[in-house]
């Protein structure tokens, strides 16, 4: 008697549990009025109604997920926000089930799309990046599209959560065939930055992209503070870019012998110097490069780059630092220079005196004087001077004595008539 009357009331229980729960399979009705808007630039949000004659033992969950990116979300709002980049079509497709199981079974789907922006696609910009240069400020650039007038004067506008409103850039630059614009992002503004390119005359189709700044750091140069010699390795001392910490970077190092135009590069992940944790502290970072003479003359510069402990990315480096000498300089060129210039210095001199050398002979052996060469200068060419001059004088008298006795004569032929 005692195993009927248990079979019995387990049978009981049983039916009671299942007198108010929905019948397993049956799905609920599909959501209602899924409706898509954008706000900000790339900020893209779909909203619905729940579905209409649900059971009251229904525990509403949707079902949401991208067309072409699967990312299936099972979650009881009603409402989906994603960060989207509008230059392809995207959809949102929505299913109502009862419960959080991906075993549920969901109605049937409903699906909201939002289109790109019209225009040519050709038009649109290629190449659209940033870079987030030491931690300060984003630079983007991009390359004209294909179907683009070469005059068309392009704007960028950004947004991050922290900013009231959408922002325009005004700090344009151009890098050959790449136009660029930058503006500040600082580390405590490190979230997503929603990027739109466009031109002024709405003749190019808007370009979109949404970036992650710690994706692309890149540092400044750092500083050389000294370098020196010591049991015969090179101490290289340099301080990091400003907003870095010491652990989310990685350097190299470049020392060049200029005697042999030969070049070793050291790849630096923890300072080797003595006592490297006080130099460390002070915000100096200290390496030792080994097998370095100081009989030539060398030159150092660093740069770094950060790390994948820190940041996404790890293959941006900075600038190079500036090149700091040291060393013996004995290079040849000096005593080179110095044997070319001297037989140019010897030639010149030699045709100066050679332009010069009748004079040279003339003060170094001056001609004897002819006493009889200057008396007939003094005596004989006076003479003959003097007989010219007097011939003249009778000349110019007779010509002046004939003129007037030819007057006279005229005068008296016409005072008898």
């Amino acid at each position: 008697m005692e195993r009927p009357a248990r079979l019995y009331g387990l049978w009981a229980l049983l039916l009671c549990a299942g007198c108010g729960a929905v019948p397993t399979g049956t799905p609920p009705p599909p959501v209602t009025n899924l409706s898509v808007f954008v706000e900000n630039l790339c900020t893209i949000i779909w909203t619905w109604n729940p579905p209409e004659g649900v059971s009251p033992n229904c525990n509403l969950s949707y079902v949401t997920n991208f067309d072409k990116n699967q990312e299936k979300r099972i979650a009881p709002a009603t409402r989906r926000l994603e960060e989207v980049a509008l230059n392809e079509r995207v959809c949102l497709q929505v299913r109502s089930q009862c419960g959080s199981n991906e075993s549920e079974k969901p109605s049937d789907l409903v699906e909201k799309c939002i289109w790109p922006p019209e225009g040519d696609p050709e038009s649109a910009v290629t190449e659209l990046q940033c870079i987030w240069h030491n931690l300060s400020f984003l630079k983007c650039t991009w390359l004209p599209g294909r179907n683009t007038s070469p005059d068309t004067n392009y704007t960028l506008y950004y947004w991050y959560e922290s900013l009231g409103s959408i922002l325009q850039c005004q700090n344009f630059c151009r890098e050959g065939q790449y136009f660029g614009c930058s503006f500040v992002v600082t580390k405590e503004n490190d979230l997503n930055v929603q990027i739109m390119v466009k031109d002024n005359a709405g003749k190019i189709r808007p370009s979109y992209s949404i970036v992650t700044p710690s994706s692309h750091v890149k540092p400044g140069p750092p500083h050389i503070k000294s370098l020196f010699f010591q049991n015969g390795n090179l101490y290289v001392r340099w301080k990091n870019p400003q907003n870095f910490q010491r652990s989310c970077l990685s350097y190299q190092i470049e020392v060049n012998n200029t005697q042999s135009d030969t070049s070793n590069v050291f790849h630096v992940k923890e300072p080797t110097c003595p006592n490297a944790e006080s130099e460390v502290s002070k915000g100096t970072i200290c390496f030792m490069a080994p097998g370095l003479l100081p009989d030539a003359l060398n030159t150092v510069r660093v740069r770094v780059r950060t790390n994948t402990l820190c940041y996404e990315d790890d293959k941006i480096w900075s600038n190079w630092s500036e090149a700091m000498p040291i060393g013996k300089n004995d290079n040849p060129t000096i005593y080179i220079t110095m044997l070319l210039i001297i037989p140019v210095i010897v030639a010149g001199t030699v045709i100066v005196l050679l332009l010069y050398l009748k004079r040279l002979k003339i003060i170094i052996f001056p001609p004897i004087p002819d006493p009889g060469k200057i008396f007939k200068e003094m005596f004989g060419d006076q003479n003959d001077d003097t007989m010219h001059w007097k011939k003249y004088d009778i000349y110019e008298k007779q010509t002046k004595e004939e003129t007037d006795s030819v007057v006279l004569i005229e005068n008296l032929k016409r005072a008898s008539q």
